[in-house]
């Protein structure tokens, strides 16, 4: 079974995330607790992480950053609110980017494009 980090500080979204990928076949492992992200990480080993840009006194811009230098490997969606990150250069570390929206289609595309993209280095890698 896949797993799927969601790391944001909306509680509710968080639930929602939690429900929608649940009945979508995912298990799901969601925190906002940004200090302590790479332990958990390391403890949960997730198969993608969905991670939100703006989180109070920390930039998901950094944490990608971070994630990036432990986990180069790892699929990573951001999914912000705010469409003008797209632009920065510090998210063309991430895989995709989507605007949060109350429809889910989106972000489920890019989760099973990960999960794809994804298995097909794995084949890569044993051949």
């Amino acid at each position: 079974m896949t797993k799927i980090l969601v790391v944001d500080d909306e509680n509710l979204l968080c639930e929602l995330y939690a429900e929608e990928f649940s009945r979508e076949g995912y298990e799901v492992i969601s925190t906002s607790d940004c200090e302590g992200l790479m332990e958990i990480i390391e403890e949960h080993g997730p198969d993608i992480i969905v991670l939100d840009i703006r989180m109070g006194e920390w930039s998901g811009l950094d944490l990608l950053q971070d994630i990036r230098n432990t986990y180069y490997s790892m699929p990573v969606i951001l999914c912000s609110a705010y469409s003008s990150f797209k632009h920065d250069m510090k998210s063309i570390a991430a895989d995709y980017y989507v605007v949060k929206s109350a429809n889910l289609n989106e972000l489920k595309h890019k989760i099973e494009m990960a999960i794809a993209g994804r298995k097909q280095v794995a084949e890569i890698d044993t051949v």
